[in-house]
């Protein structure tokens, strides 16, 4: 076994650790062959068929991207200038405040859940209550900082009760959502939970039919997995592994690498 090999089974294994996966063993990791790079597709490739995309948001902008400082502005101007103030639905009653979304403007992944909840709303801040820690801990075992990903939802105010949005809240929300990702343009987004993604690939289908595959979203790959809510009322072996798996074809897909070995030696 080659030290290339060997390094890569250490990281995978730091990052199995990282979600609490503990019956996987280095020795089946090591004899893994690398990963092959899937394919990015252009951005320019036409939209998938009418019924399998979220029919309000248009196709991303084919241009040359925007500098990181215009993209910053853009992003704050529409929070401070549409989103805070937003009345288009009943849901501008019972909030607290909006929940805009935050993270790098040039963000490779843009992660999306479904809507704020209660820490959320109070914070106004997404994914920062228990399943936002787990979220954190995704991220990290992805190699990357919070403060390298995008992260929103669907919808930027929380339902009362963290029921779900009802059809015209989140009609009239996802424009929003089409902004943030025509700005950040992302190379990968991350569905986080069943009504986040079928809201973005438009299908029926169980999360147990559409994660564990690469989905396309105008140009867009798109890998759907469990909220990290419903891994944290699922916390078995079984679970955290679909995840990992999941997350682990992103990594793929982008050649990221894991945590970096802790003071530069080996384990």
């Amino acid at each position: 076994m080659d030290q290339s090999t060997r390094q890569r089974a250490r990281l995978w294994l730091r990052s199995e650790r990282a979600l609490g996966l503990s019956s996987v063993r280095a020795a089946r990791l090591a004899v893994l062959p690398a990963a092959a790079p899937a394919a990015i597709v252009p951005r320019g490739t036409p939209a998938p068929p009418r019924a399998t995309v979220a029919p309000l948001l248009e196709i991303l902008p084919t241009g040359p991207a925007l500098s990181t400082e215009l993209k910053l502005a853009q992003l704050h101007t529409m929070d401070e200038a549409e989103v805070r103030g937003c009345t288009k639905c009943e849901l501008c009653k019972t909030r607290t405040q909006t929940v805009f979304g935050e993270g790098s403007p040039d963000a490779r992944i843009f992660f999306i859940g479904e809507g704020p909840g209660e820490t959320e709303d109070q914070t106004g801040r997404p994914f920062v209550g228990k399943a936002g820690q787990l979220l954190d801990k995704m991220i990290a075992a992805m190699g990357l900082r919070r403060e390298q990903v995008y992260i929103a939802n669907v919808v930027k105010c929380r339902p009362p009760g963290n029921r779900a949005p009802a059809p015209e809240e989140v009609t009239s929300c996802t424009p929003y959502l089409e902004k943030q990702l025509q700005i950040v343009r992302p190379e990968v987004i991350v569905t986080l939970g069943l009504p986040a993604t079928r809201f973005m690939l438009q299908s029926n289908e169980s999360m147990g039919r559409m994660r564990g595959q690469f989905h396309l979203w105008r140009g867009i790959k798109l890998m759907p997995t469990y909220h990290p809510a419903y891994v944290l009322r699922q916390y078995t072996e079984q679970t955290r592994a679909a995840v990992w798996s999941d997350l682990k074809q992103v990594m793929a897909l982008l050649d990221l690498r894991g945590p970096a070995p802790k003071g530069g030696g080996e384990s």
